[in-house]
């Protein structure tokens, strides 16, 4: 279990702000140690999507997409996954798989030190009676949207005042045009945001060259969470998160469905359960 986090609510007006919710990166389960982000590190696997291959996975400012559908065909059986399986890339941060999302805001926060996170995160565990091991799993997601909900519902009135005092001053800004003059730009240019999006970290890259958008790549929180597996076979959250999970009735794969949304997958979801003589068992199909 890794966990990515780009950090959001800047509590400073800098170049690099105190975030509310801080960003980082936690490997192997590891609480006691949150690293420091480092966009470069993130790249994109194709091995098992459906696009033009490419020599070696990249990073979004030199990412391309380009479509190349290789599956099955009507009437549609079974995927196979030795091959390519997704129309979503893999991302990879250092080479490795994150979890993005509520869990792994709450996770880089308990484990930065964050005081009001670690009170709440605490009362959880306590009324479960579980330790913080609990949280690597379906229950902890579920519980981190629910400690998220407490913890801005108790901020954002300070963020309202905040704001309402600026716009009493006069200060109606929004946004920095400073850059928004095309005159202004250079011949070419790479720019890149991040935000923490409620499913998790977003990020959008851009190249601009003589003043037209050249190449723009973006890699949204559900392409981190349901990539397929990539280039050294490694899975992506999703898969990893069911390996092993039992199923009580596979006729009504109830424990499927709940892990993949506690995810909150941005797609509508429908599991097939087949056998290994690829009868179908069960079809359950969600919006």
């Amino acid at each position: 279990g890794n966990y990515m986090v780009y950090g959001e609510y800047p509590e400073t007006d800098d170049d690099k702000p105190t975030l509310f919710l801080p960003s980082g990166i936690i490997r192997n389960r590891n609480l006691a140690k949150v690293e420091p982000l480092d966009p470069s590190k993130i790249t994109e696997s194709v091995k098992h999507s459906w696009y033009e291959d490419s020599a070696q996975p990249l990073h979004p400012r030199e990412g391309e997409t380009r479509p190349k559908y290789t599956g099955p065909k009507p009437p549609y059986e079974r995927l196979e996954i030795a091959a390519k399986y997704s129309w979503l890339k893999s991302p990879r941060y250092d080479g490795e798989p994150m979890e993005v999302g509520p869990l792994s805001r709450m996770l880089v926060a308990y484990g930065s030190g964050h005081k009001r996170v670690q009170e709440l995160v605490g009362t959880v565990l306590k009324s479960l009676g579980v330790g913080p091991e609990a949280l690597f799993s379906t229950l902890g997601r579920i519980a981190a949207r629910c400690v998220e909900t407490v913890l801005l519902t108790e901020k954002i009135d300070s963020w309202v005042d905040a704001l309402a005092a600026n716009m009493e001053k006069g200060d109606l800004r929004i946004h920095d045009t400073g850059k928004w003059d095309p005159s202004s730009w250079p011949k070419e240019a790479f720019g890149a945001g991040f935000h923490e999006a409620p499913r998790g970290a977003l990020g959008h890259w851009v190249h601009i060259k003589d003043g037209v958008i050249a190449n723009y790549q973006c890699i949204v929180p559900s392409t981190w969470n349901a990539g397929p597996r990539d280039g050294s076979e490694k899975r992506g959250p999703y898969e990893a998160a069911l390996l092993k999970t039992p199923v009580a009735d596979p006729k009504q794969p109830l424990e499927i469905l709940r892990t993949v949304h506690s995810f909150d997958p941005c797609m509508a979801c429908g599991v097939h359960v087949v056998d290994v003589d690829r009868r179908e068992l069960a079809h359950v199909r969600t919006p």
